[in-house]
């Protein structure tokens, strides 16, 4: 119980320092290291309270960097002595995960915009599940929001959620889907051009002389089925046969132990050695890249593998990898949604599709296959 206290103690306080403006939007709190001699309790109880708040949207991590205030204090009431501005805008911001990977530097791109512009933010997350979608927008219907920027949830499939939006248009509080969208319900969507990203990574491969390619990609949303067809169309495209058994498709549910379970299968029971692997985005391509060690193939001197996103992991383990605009797109998702707002009642002039081109970034994760290298 003792444990408890302490650790409601360290969130209260820190959404203390929130709420009263002492920390603002995207700035950095204290370490770990410093908030443990701060409120005087072990490092388990500051990761299990920054953990919490991150998950419910007053904090946000970077990849190196630290955590940071994520903007929700401008939901909340504010104290007495501070006066709170009743025509502020409120824009609701739902992604499918918040704190991890490239979303942080997509919410920085949002966030830096709106606040700029004299908006409030609130953020959710879905963790790609379809009941927590359906609660997200419930709370933000609720709060009676201006506008709503969103990343769909398992935008593969049909989506009973479609409902809200539907109500969102019905209410005309303008909305943009981001990377992705419900192609049921054709809306203003601000993308990349998956199809040409899954082009270019086994484009990529294939010029570098492979013709065993697997390629990973997830089955429920359109952004793994786009980079799928780009995978295919190279082959067609290049005139090499592409078996079924080359492609692995998995489910959010799948994309830790059971994908790369299914990874060891073909790798293993394949007749003719795969020598290149396209992953669905970088963090699939970590986790690739680790059974691969495991099997005891060097990269790129056995197999060559290609990411998606660009991400601070591609820099990291030197990855070769589709670009993803990322700070880019968050920028240009809130300026979308501020014109849509303040045009509301008369003709805008906001386009219905951004689509940004990726380019490829080669690094030490992909080479000539050994039997057809080139001598510069």
């Amino acid at each position: 119980m003792a444990q408890k206290t302490k650790y409601n103690m360290v969130k209260e306080k820190i959404t203390e320092w929130i709420t009263s403006g002492q920390v603002g939007p995207g700035e950095k709190i204290y370490s770990e290291n410093e908030l443990v001699k701060k409120f005087g309790v072990s490092r388990h109880t500051i990761r299990q309270a920054i953990g919490d708040l991150v998950h419910e949207g007053w904090l946000y991590r970077e990849q190196g960097a630290g955590t940071f205030c994520s903007g929700q204090r401008l939901h909340h009431k504010l104290p007495e002595n501070k006066t709170q501005n009743t025509n502020r805008k409120n824009i609701g911001v739902i992604t499918t995960y918040i704190s991890d990977y490239i979303f942080p530097s997509i919410i920085k791109g949002i966030e830096s915009y709106l606040t700029e512009q004299g908006y409030s933010l609130t953020f959710a997350c879905t963790d790609n599940d379809i009941e927590k979608e359906k609660q997200c927008l419930q709370s933000m219907l609720s709060r009676n929001i201006d506008g709503l920027i969103v990343e769909p949830t398992k935008s593969g499939s049909f989506n009973p959620n479609i409902n809200f939006f539907l109500e969102l248009e019905q209410n005309k509080i303008p909305y943009l889907m981001i990377n992705q969208f419900y192609p049921q319900l054709v809306p203003p969507h601000i993308i990349v051009n998956d199809q040409k990203g899954g082009f270019l990574a086994a484009e990529h491969l294939i010029e570098l002389g492979h013709h065993k390619i697997i390629g990973i990609f997830k089955a429920d949303d359109l952004q793994g089925i786009y980079r799928m067809q780009g995978f295919i169309e190279a082959h067609r495209e290049n005139n090499i046969p592409l078996s079924a058994e080359m492609m692995i498709n998995y489910s959010t549910e799948e994309q830790n132990d059971v994908l790369i379970d299914k990874v060891r299968k073909l790798l293993s029971t394949s007749e003719e050695m795969p020598t290149g692997i396209i992953c669905y985005n970088d963090q699939i391509a970590v986790s690739v890249l680790n059974c691969l060690r495991e099997l005891g193939l060097s990269v790129p001197g056995d197999i060559s593998i290609v990411g998606f996103d660009d991400s601070f992991l591609a820099e990291a383990t030197e990855l070769t990898s589709v670009t993803h605009p990322k700070i880019e797109l968050g920028i240009q998702a809130a300026k979308w949604i501020v014109s849509a707002v303040e045009n509301r009642n008369q003709e805008g002039n906001e386009p219905q599709a951004t689509v940004f081109e990726p380019e490829l970034v080669i690094r030490n994760s992909s080479s000539f296959l050994k039997n057809d290298c080139i001598v510069s």
